[in-house]
């Protein structure tokens, strides 16, 4: 009877700390973003992962106009083949010939690509950034796969996935996710046609679709060639891409074409909205 008063408060306590004790613990988040409006929407993703206690890396080339440091993540970076200067010159174009100005956006695009597939390469054979990142025991990697050299360092890694993307050209992102996209019914991201497509511009949305299928296959295949060398097999770019655990779109079926998705494919489109005030009356 003596006993009972303090196992009375000794169980109201316990029960007190379940209670309030947090059933989730903070992760470790290795970010692999790519520069550019793509790292600036993932920038108030990694703010909020740290607001709640989780602790991020952010990989990124040495040489960057956005990527700098925060109080928010730690930045660890990786070379880079260009000095900022030239970073800078490749996009500046002084003829305004408008042929000559594509031409020009496409030799700079083609240049500042061959960069980050040469600074991918040079950070997968850094033996000395991949011991640190392997004995960092980092629990999930979030990367843009429009950058799919975060997606090849996860799957060297063996660490799960999470893709943040607004959408790839050429249906890439589908594919690798098994997602059904017939591309006779579901228009392109670059047309401006709804789904109720005449026969004409069905034939037109299938060319459409070809064409950027070259542009990826330009982009992409090297990535496909630094995996294979990676891991001593052949390996496609789809393949790399569907070492993803979870889609995270930012997009959003009010202004998407409604089609059939993943379960592991979560549209997430308005996070980047800032909330206006209401109209007045």
């Amino acid at each position: 009877t003596a006993l009972q008063v303090p196992l009375r408060g000794l169980v109201r306590l316990l029960l007190l700390l379940v209670c309030v004790m947090p059933w989730t613990e903070a992760g470790k988040v290795l970010v692999v973003p790519l520069e550019g409006s793509h790292w600036l929407s993932m920038k108030d993703v990694v703010r909020q992962l740290h607001a709640r206690g989780h602790q991020a890396v952010v990989l990124a080339p040495e040489v960057s106009f956005y990527l700098k440091g925060e109080d928010f993540f730690t930045l660890k970076t990786y070379t880079f083949p260009y000095t900022q200067e030239e970073s800078a010159k490749m996009f500046i174009f002084e003829t305004k010939n408008a042929l000559q100005r594509m031409s020009g956006i496409f030799t700079a695009l083609r240049k500042f690509l061959a960069g980050y597939e040469q600074s991918c390469v040079k950070m997968l054979r850094d033996n000395s950034l991949m011991n640190h990142l392997n004995s960092s025991s980092f629990d999930v990697v979030l990367t843009d796969p429009v950058f799919p050299c975060g997606a090849v360092l996860a799957k060297y890694l063996r660490i799960p996935t999470v893709f943040f993307l607004r959408a790839m050209p050429c249906g890439l992102d589908f594919e690798a996710a098994q997602c059904p996209s017939p591309s006779s019914y579901i228009p392109h991201f670059f047309t401006t046609y709804s789904d109720h497509m005449s026969f004409p511009q069905r034939v037109k949305n299938m060319l459409h679709i070809l064409g950027w299928k070259f542009i990826c296959h330009f982009i992409f295949t090297p990535y496909a060639s630094i995996a294979s060398e990676l891991f001593q097999r052949d390996l496609s770019v789809v393949d790399i891409l569907s070492h993803a655990s979870v889609w995270l779109f930012r997009a959003d079926f009010v202004l998407e074409y409604p089609r059939p998705i993943m379960p592991n494919m979560v549209f997430i489109g308005g996070i980047n909205c800032i909330s206006r005030k209401p109209l007045s009356q």
